[in-house]
Order: structure tokens, then sequence, then C-alpha cells
């Protein structure tokens, strides 16, 4: 790995399990196009059926500020955003979204099931607009309290073929997504260089995989993670 993408050591621990030993946080990331949106839901719906208490939601947003600051950082029309605000403005919405949703379902146990988190940030502001690696792990630290996964899935694919499936579906990009390929071929290379760097907390796999294929190992991951328990 780089230096320019080397983690720093003082890695924090992952979240801790919920009171009833069921609780887990598990985030999606992956480029823009990956299918992280479609694979979230399916794992959620596969833990809701173990019997698990279960809460899905996504970054930025999740809270009433997160879904506004989600507006400004990715709707077009906003003016120029320089690189500081555009990382600051998603660390700021991380901050409610784990002191105000996440923290609290963990703590009653549930599995967290969060659509980007940290490390959207670190590939996207931190080697995608050049702030650097450990400017933007700090800021974020600060923000969640130095909060982490237990486990992050990670959905590799191209930025062409990320481009393809994201216009296919909607015929339109937001503002990072708009962005040129070689921005998006970046955030790539620093979202492997991050699972390389602690693959006992990731999944890496590829995106062009199927559907159904994708769902199933992520569910055996997830299942293995969480010691087989289902909720009586």
């Amino acid at each position: 790995m780089s230096q320019q993408h080397q983690i720093p050591p003082n890695t924090p621990a992952p979240a801790a399990p919920g009171p009833d030993g069921l609780g887990a946080f598990i985030v999606f990331e992956g480029g823009d196009g990956a299918g992280k949106s479609t694979q979230a839901a399916r794992l959620a719906e596969h833990l809701g059926r173990t019997g698990r208490s279960v809460l899905r939601t996504r970054e930025p947003g999740g809270t009433e500020i997160g879904e506004k600051l989600r507006g400004l950082i990715l709707d077009h029309g906003h003016g120029t955003v320089d690189a500081r605000c555009e990382a600051l403005m998603f660390a700021a919405s991380r901050a409610a979204h784990v002191d105000q949703v996440i923290r609290p379902a963990l703590a009653s146990g549930a599995v967290v099931v969060c659509d980007r988190y940290v490390d959207s940030s670190v590939a996207y502001q931190g080697v995608g607009r050049g702030l650097g690696v450990d400017d933007v792990l700090m800021i974020n630290r600060w923000a969640t309290g130095s909060l982490l996964p237990d486990l992050t899935v990670l959905l590799d694919v191209d930025a062409a073929s990320g481009r393809r499936r994201r216009t296919a579906a909607s015929g339109a990009e937001d503002r990072l997504e708009s962005e040129p390929d070689d921005f998006h071929a970046s955030n790539r290379r620093a979202f492997l260089d991050l699972a390389a760097a602690e693959p006992g907390r990731y999944l890496v796999l590829d995106a062009a995989a199927g559907i159904d294929e994708l769902a199933a190992r992520i569910a055996d991951r997830v299942d293995a993670l969480l010691g087989g328990k289902a909720r009586a």
C-alpha cells in the first residue's frame, strides 16, 4: 500500500455488541454504482427473517439534519463546494448519525446496517480530493467517538462499470457521481488499500457478481460474525 494511503497504526476498536450479544455494526462501502443499497436491503431482510432487530440506515443522512446536509453535499446548484467544506459536512452529518441513531441502536442490541461510513470520506475526500488520509481520519475519529464497524462489506467496481450502472438506473448523477472517471478510480484504489490494511474486518466482493450470489456470501459472513444466533 502506498504511503499516501497508509492507515495510521492507532486504529480504534470495532463497535461492541449490544447487551443481548446480537448487536453489530455492518457497513457497505464501494464506488458509486456498486450496488450497496441493494445488498444492504437484502442483508436487512435476511437478518429480519432470523428474528434479529435490524436498523438499516445510510450516509450522508440518517437523521433530520443529516438528510439536509445530504442535499447540500450531493445536489447540484449550491455553488462551489471546496474539498475541506465537503469533508466537514460529511463529518458533521456522521457525528449526528452516530450520536442519535447508531450508538443507541447498538446499545439496544440491534444489528445496524449502514450504506457508507468513514471509509467513504477517506476514499473520496482523503484520496480523491487530495486532503490526505490522516487528516480525514482524524476529523472522523473525533466526529464518531472512534466508532468503527464490526464488518465492512466492500463491493468493488471499476469506474467505467459504476458509471454505466448508475446512469442506466436513473439517467442522472449527483454532484460526486458526476466527477470524472479518474476521480472514481482513485477512490476505488483507496477502498482496496483500506481493506488490504485490515483484511479481518473486511469482506471484499466483486460487484459484477450476481445479486443473489453476493447476498448469499454476505449473509454467510454476517451470520458467522453473529455466531449463528437467532433471537427467540
